[in-house]
């Protein structure tokens, strides 16, 4: 793959990434994500701002969707075009690559501190229900959990068919280049930059459409925090 075509691929992740990111700030209400949320640590802590709450809220909502909003809209679909596989007719696994003897299904995660036990199982069946299926290519099947950045220890557990593999080593196994993990960040260029202006845009509208509602409902006349209010919204009857 030349550079001209990685660099467009790139481009194309991250403005869908970037827009998602928008489409996830338009979703965040504000009682929905309060109701989750421990008012006596904000107390505790000495807020006394609607907009410093706000801004907790917000970057705690963000944080927890980013990851997976990046690996769907950028890793997954960058591994796809790279490695030039096609798209896997099993839920869970979302590359297949196949030769002459060998059928290769990957699954493309982000980062390596993802799964439980009893995730692990989950994606354990999800790979043998595949192999069931392809059984009767007689190919060699290889079951890969990939992990797109980071660096893991052994590889090959007993109590999987998969395998794992992370970082410069699971991008060197499909594209053949061992710098591959680098130029993903060096094409990145000045995107990022331009993206994070629009970005930051729709943040603020965020951060002021939800203060004004936090102000509404508690408030006290003064412009203070009305605890009470807040507490009996949160946990109480």
């Amino acid at each position: 793959m030349n550079s001209n075509e990685l660099e467009e691929i790139i481009k194309e992740a991250l403005e869908n990434f970037y827009r998602r990111r928008i489409e996830r700030l338009s979703k965040l209400r504000l009682k929905d994500t309060l109701r989750k949320k421990n008012p006596y640590l904000f107390r505790a802590i000495g807020v006394y701002k609607a907009d410093e709450i706000v801004e907790v809220i917000l970057q705690a909502y963000m944080s927890s969707s980013d990851e997976t909003i990046f690996g769907d809209a950028f890793f997954e679909p960058i591994a796809k075009r790279v490695s030039r596989g096609t798209v896997s007719p099993s839920e869970g696994v979302d590359i297949v690559i196949e030769t002459e003897d060998l059928y290769k299904a990957i699954s493309v995660k982000s980062g390596t501190s993802i799964f439980n036990a009893s995730q692990s199982k989950r994606m354990d069946d999800e790979f043998k229900k595949l192999r069931s299926r392809t059984m009767k290519l007689h190919k060699q099947f290889d079951a890969v959990l990939a992990h797109s950045y980071g660096h893991i220890g052994n590889a090959r557990s007993t109590q999987y068919i998969y395998r794992r593999i992370a970082g410069q080593a699971f991008w060197e196994e499909i594209t053949g280049d061992s710098e591959f993990y680098l130029k993903l960040c060096h094409m990145m260029k000045g995107l990022p930059s331009m993206h994070r202006i629009t970005y930051e845009e729709e943040r603020g509208k965020t951060v002021n459409r939800l203060t004004r509602e936090f102000l509404q409902d508690f408030s006290t006349p003064d412009g203070g925090i009305d605890w009470d209010s807040l507490l009996r919204f949160n946990s109480g009857k």
